[in-house]
Formats: structure tokens, sequence, C-alpha cells
């Protein structure tokens, strides 16, 4: 089996994509030099830059998904999302519902997320939560470099609009860039098997909406996505050497949930742990536990969240955002 980064995984999956589809074209701030290789290959017309105007491109984006083409278009951090909201909120979102199924928007967007790296409140969001509260969005946020390529490629032959979220912790292009400029002394904690691992001889669509157990307990279940997973393994690892038998579930997507995964280990274990490096308050962490009360099963619960904004400062950040030592401290809780 063959070997990828994260990013290389997206991409590789996007050139197979592109070459057995004319319709997939790509679109973004930069996009001719952080996609080059795909550049080279398709010509400009098919990977094309634009300028810094997010509500442009993105709208620009979603009217070309509804004439007929299929586009990704790369947003430069989640966080600018919030500058050209309208497009995806009440036209992509809607177009299928209010044209009665006459009408899609099959657009994929794809932009980095997440923190750990001291860049602040308005830039290392994650936001997965916020997004996935809108009816007729699907999210999607991987977590190693074989559902990064899966998930890209059932993203792009999905009939409505995608928000496709890759953590920057886990991106090779994000971290050479973040350790430039000075930085080569700071340290960032990346999960090893998350930035790179094997990935499939031939690339074939993930299902969307079916999470995964990347790891079996019998004491307690702890769910997350992206870089929480990973931080939530290595808990795990921690706790079992303290007698703690945990389960670690990789969601994969925020929308759809999948439901029976969810009730099925939770009901097993009788308590969840819920890591999400988004906000707490009205967020991931609250739905996935509405959803285990309203199907009836009885569970313990807590939950390692981002709590408040991202301070800028490195020492604060690190104890705002979910690490192993919070995991590890509110999994004992609820076991003990």
């Amino acid at each position: 089996m063959r070997t990828m980064f994260f990013t290389q995984a997206i991409d590789d999956a996007l050139t197979h994509a592109m070459a057995d589809d004319p319709r997939i074209i790509l679109f973004g701030e930069d996009i001719p030099l952080l996609r080059r290789n795909l550049l080279v290959r398709f010509g400009p017309g098919r990977v094309r830059g634009t300028p810094i105007s997010e509500s442009a491109f993105l709208g620009a984006g979603v009217a070309a998904a509804m004439a007929g083409l299929h586009p990704v278009v790369e947003m430069y951090m989640v966080d600018f999302l919030g500058v050209c909201m309208d497009a995806l909120l009440n036209h992509a979102a809607k177009a299928e519902t209010f044209s009665g199924g006459k009408w899609t928007a099959p657009v994929v967007v794809r932009a980095p997320c997440g923190g750990g790296y001291g860049d602040g409140g308005q830039h290392e969001q994650s936001l997965w939560g916020w997004l996935a509260h809108i009816p007729g969005l699907t999210v999607i946020v991987p977590a190693t470099p074989a559902d990064a390529g899966g998930l890209m490629l059932a993203a792009l032959q999905h009939d409505g609009p995608v928000i496709f979220l890759e953590h920057k912790l886990l991106s090779e292009s994000w971290l050479e860039f973040m350790g430039s400029g000075g930085r080569r002394t700071v340290d960032y904690d990346v999960p090893p098997e998350g930035a790179h691992g094997p990935v499939p001889s031939k690339w074939i669509p993930l299902p969307i909406g079916k999470a995964v157990l990347r790891r079996r307990g019998t004491d307690i279940t702890i769910i997350s996505v992206g870089v929480g997973v990973h931080r939530a393994l290595r808990a795990a690892e921690m706790l079992e050497k303290e007698r703690i038998s945990a389960d670690v579930m990789d969601l994969r997507t925020v929308s759809p949930l999948d439901r029976a995964t969810l009730c099925e280990a939770v009901s097993q274990t009788g308590r969840l742990l819920v890591v999400d490096e988004d906000y707490e308050g009205f967020g991931l962490s609250g739905e996935v536990a509405a959803i285990l009360l309203e199907e009836g099963v009885s569970f313990k619960y807590a939950r390692v969240c981002t709590q408040t904004t991202i301070p800028y400062a490195r020492r604060l950040e690190d104890q705002t955002l979910p690490n192993v030592e919070r995991i590890c401290a509110k999994a004992k809780e609820l076991v003990q």
C-alpha cells in the first residue's frame, strides 16, 4: 500500500476526479500556486486564481454549480466564510428545496481550519458546528490521508453543497508555511499518523455520514473529528495504563451524523466524552447528546471543547483548545 501526506492525498484524489469529469474546476486565492501540479496538468481554464474577494468567487462558484459545472472553491481559511456566508446560507443550501429538486448546487468548499499554532481567534476557528447547523449543507472533517482522499471523491460526486475542512495541523503545506518566517523553534503538536499515512492503491469514494471506530474499548466512548481523533487516541493509550478502556470514534462527517453507530457504541459503554475543537455552546457536542437522548440511550456525559475566543498567546491557546491532558482528566472524572 502506498503512503501520502494529508493534503497530497486530497490533491491526488482531485487529480483522478478531474481527469474523469471535465465539469470539475478549481478556483480561489493563490490556487495556481497552491495547486500548481493540477494547474500544469489541467491548465488555467480549469485551475484559476481569483482576487481577494470571497463574496465574489464563492458566489461565482455557487452560480457555476447551478449552471452545470462542479466547482471546488478554496477559502484561505474557514474563518473567512464569515465574509461570504450569504452564498452558502441563502443560495447553495436552499437551491434544491426551493426549486422542488429542479436545481442543485454541487459546489465543494475546501477550507483549512483549526488552531494550535498561535494565530489567534480570527484565523484558528473550526466552525463545523456553525456550518452543520444549516439545512442543506454537508460538512466533512477527515482525520487521515486515506479518509481525506476518499471523502473528497465522495464530495465531488455529491449533488449538493459540501464543506470540506482540513485541519492545519494535518496539512503538510500549512505546516511548511507555519514553520517559516522565524517560527522554526516553535513546537506544534502534530499527530504523525494523521499527517502522513497509508492510502488505497486506487481511490474510491467513502460513504458520507458513516463514522468509524478507530479503537475499541469497554468503559467509555470518546468521539471527535479531525485532529481531535488523534488526541483521543493518544489519551486512550494513557487511560489504558490506568485500567480505563476507551472506544475512540471518528465521526468523519459532522453533517450528516452517523446516529446508528453513535447509539450502538454509547449503548455498550454507557459513557460518552465528546472532544470538539469547535465552540461548546450550541454546537456538535450538544447535538450528539440530544441525538442519544432522543433515541432513549442511557449514558453518562461530558465534553472537552473550545469554550471562548481563541487567544493569540500560545500558553493561553494551549489551555483553551482541547488537548490530551484535558481529555484524560475529563474521562477519568466520567468513569470514576
